[in-house]
């Protein structure tokens, strides 16, 4: 498989402390500036792409990465969730905002690719 798209994004929440939303709206806010019109121009089958999310939190444990692969749209998904992003506490409150990022990753079969152009 090789890859044809990356992506970054950032979500976050402020109040909850939900490592898992945090990630999610860092994977929409990647997927968000993504548009592949390669598919229906090649007359690819989505379902041939694999997608990697890569999401960082302070604590990858409190991520529900099956939640995360449900809310991806297509291809075969796998989702890990690693350390990083960023815990912020507000001085005031005590409040702790969540930072998560995300890394989408999409590959095919470069010989598949490579038979769809030549017959389209």
């Amino acid at each position: 498989m090789q890859r044809f798209i990356i992506e970054m994004g950032q979500g976050n929440d402020l109040h909850g402390r939900d490592y898992t939303k945090a990630a999610a709206r860092a994977i929409e806010d990647a997927i968000r500036h993504s548009s592949i019109p390669l598919f229906p121009a090649l007359g690819l089958d989505h379902a041939s792409m694999e997608v990697r999310v890569t999401v960082a939190v302070q604590n990858p444990d409190a991520v529900d990465t099956d939640v995360l692969k449900a809310g991806l749209p297509r291809g075969k998904v796998s989702v890990t969730a690693t350390h990083g992003g960023l815990d912020i506490t507000n001085p005031d409150s005590g409040d702790v905002t969540v930072i998560a990022t995300a890394a989408v990753e999409a590959f095919l079969d470069p010989e598949a690719v490579r038979g769809a152009v030549q017959t389209a």
